[in-house]
């Protein structure tokens, strides 16, 4: 039977429910959505025992206000959103029992955008197309499709295990100065040179007209060869278009599954969780990376947290 574990007294920003995303419905228009940045969200539900798929609590920018109704062990990892816990600091990247009646809170932002909260024994809420992932957009998962709400309550099948934490290594840190690589293509074609080199060699800064759709970024001009449109075909996850404003947006967690501007690369899966920490504002660079090399680093991303589960599982 679920248990109820936290009541929302405030929800935050848009605190929504995760998990590593919606995959295999791309045809029917359904984006995968999922977790901004999914190395936080697999290393929180490590720390407190879970599946690393377990959907978690996604909080950008200004944090929710939660009562806990019961014993359990979270953990938040990600951005540093100065979470306390009774008004009392309390560390990230480490798993810790909070006590029913107490209630965990956040304050002002100290670096990356987004926080994660790690539930042991998870969030219940009911699988959709075979994720428990909040589509905003479609209005669909998560908690019935929403961000939460003041008065919602969380239900899931609450652990209390001992602490644990990730060693230094281990943690991602969120500078304001932000170089990703991008595969090129696959419309370069569309594209003169000068506009390819604009791209590459200059700095574009973030804008606050970004979320979970997409990250528009302000700069130079990147110029086109023959017009921004293209027949619409699909989008991946970090795909780059460059509309007829010669202004460069990245497609994120919650992207469309079509689209009919031209794309001039692809920032490759294991900088996208970086991109994802990035706040209004940050300096972002692109450098040209092989499509060798963008599988290298994924695969040993993926060794290295499935080892890290492997152990943990262990002890």
């Amino acid at each position: 039977m679920n248990t109820p574990i936290f009541k929302v007294v405030k929800p935050g920003l848009q605190t929504t429910v995760q998990d590593l995303g919606r995959y295999g419905y791309r045809k029917y228009g359904v984006s995968p959505s999922g977790a901004m940045d999914t190395y936080s969200l697999q290393m929180g539900n490590l720390l407190v025992g879970n599946k690393l798929g377990e959907p978690v609590l996604e909080v950008p920018f200004i944090g929710p206000v939660l009562w806990a109704l019961h014993d359990v062990s979270i953990a938040i990892c990600g951005g540093n959103l100065s979470p306390k816990i009774n008004e009392q600091a309390i560390p990230l990247w480490k798993s810790l029992v909070i006590k029913k009646g107490q209630y965990l809170s956040f304050g002002k932002i100290t670096e990356g955008a987004r926080a994660y909260i790690s539930i042991a024994g998870g969030i219940q809420v009911p699988q959709v197309l075979a994720s428990k992932s909040t589509y905003l957009t479609g209005k669909f998962g998560g908690l019935v499709g929403r961000a939460l709400e003041k008065g919602d309550i969380l239900y899931g099948h609450p652990l209390a295990r001992r602490n644990r934490f990730l060693h230094e290594s281990l943690i991602p840190n969120y500078p304001n100065e932000l170089t990703v690589s991008v595969i090129m293509g696959p419309h370069i074609e569309k594209f003169t040179s000068f506009g390819v080199q604009t791209f590459l060699n200059n700095e574009y800064i973030l804008s606050p007209q970004s979320n979970r759709m997409a990250f528009q970024l302000n700069g130079p001009i990147i110029e086109h060869s023959n017009g921004a449109d293209i027949i619409s075909d699909a989008i991946p996850l970090g795909g780059i278009q460059v509309p007829a404003s010669g202004r460069p947006i990245i497609l994120m967690a919650e992207h469309q599954t079509t689209g009919g501007y031209s794309r001039i690369g692809t920032v490759i899966s294991t900088d996208i969780t970086r991109l994802a920490q990035a706040l209004p504002g940050t300096k972002i660079r692109f450098k040209e990376i092989s499509i060798q090399s963008a599988q290298n680093l994924l695969i040993d991303s993926r060794k290295k947290i499935k080892c890290l589960y492997s152990l943990s599982r262990s002890l």
